[in-house]
């Protein structure tokens, strides 16, 4: 199984972050990194205002379910990708672009730093430039995209399941 963290930078909604707090959870992710404007939990010695971090951690828990308190997790104002480089991760953006790799043919690291972007402008030309690889999920209906969570879930899944540690 691979060691696996994932990063969750710039999404807005609280019901996304807290299904994939579930998700990773039920995946056995390591850590989430939380970056940028996401919301997160309430961590110890919060700099937010007490009644803003209670009313974050509340709505996160809607769809988390208790997962926020199972899952390591840190807040940054912006992702460390270097560092996480230099600790041996590689770091793969979920992203729609010409030099994805389709996820069904992606031959998943020992260590992987899963990059998740904004709902609708995804990462951005920076962070795709940064990421060691991009992946992308193969869509067959007309929509162009999945809603990131259960993007999340979608990779997770194939992560985890051709790993050749499984």
């Amino acid at each position: 199984m691979p060691q696996i963290i994932v990063i969750v930078h710039n999404i807005r909604s609280t019901h996304n972050v807290g299904s994939i707090f579930r998700t990773c959870e039920g995946f056995g992710v390591d850590k989430i990194i939380l970056s940028g404007y996401t919301p997160y939990p309430k961590l110890p010695d919060d700099p937010r205002l007490p009644h803003i971090a209670a009313k974050l951690t509340a709505q996160i828990h809607k769809t988390a379910l208790g997962a926020e308190e199972m899952v390591l997790f840190e807040y940054q104002e912006e992702p460390d990708l270097d560092a996480l480089k230099a600790d041996g991760y590689r770091i793969v953006g979920l992203e729609q672009d010409d030099r994805a790799i389709m996820l069904p043919d992606y031959e998943t690291p020992d260590t992987v730093a899963l990059l998740l972007g904004e709902e609708v402008h995804g990462l951005t030309p920076e962070l795709r430039t940064a990421c060691d690889d991009l992946i992308e999920i193969p869509m067959r209906g007309h929509k162009e995209s999945f809603n990131v969570s259960v993007a999340t879930g979608i990779a997770l899944y194939e992560l985890t399941r051709h790993s050749p540690h499984s």
